[in-house]
């Protein structure tokens, strides 16, 4: 625990930046999926994300170990997990498994709306801020 703590600015700067850099590829997935391009069965666009995507729920999970903040116990981090899941799914259903081009679509806007709300929950502590206030 006390090593969280000695590199808890550390372990956010690697959070925040895996939140951007996990943000940009879906958006640039997404702008792929709209195009229809053939550039979403890179390898790379096939793998980057989900080692960004890893490192960003490790150093998540050590930042609430951190803190002593937890789902459940938290209002905010409950918002954020539930949340999460939410975009998980909409991101799914975006990049690979929406019956249609108009499904992925709507469901990649929809993504981007929860991933904001998670990132306003983020900075605020407060899951009743943005668009469900």
């Amino acid at each position: 625990m006390q090593w969280i703590i000695n590199n808890y600015a550390f372990i956010k700067t690697v959070h925040v930046g895996c939140v951007v850099v996990s943000a940009g590829l879906f958006v640039l997935r997404g702008i792929w999926v709209i195009q229809e391009s053939g550039k979403l069965g890179l390898r790379w666009i096939r793998t980057m994300p989900h080692l960004v995507d890893t490192l960003l729920l490790l150093s998540a999970i050590l930042l609430s170990m951190g803190l002593r903040q937890y789902p459940v116990t938290h209002d905010w981090l409950t918002a954020k997990v539930i949340a999460l899941l939410v975009y998980i799914g909409l991101g799914m259903a975006a990049i690979r498994h929406g019956r249609n081009r108009r499904v992925r679509i709507f469901s990649w806007f929809a993504a981007l709306l929860v991933l904001t709300y998670i990132i306003a929950v983020a900075v605020t502590r407060n899951p009743g801020v943005g668009i469900l206030k």
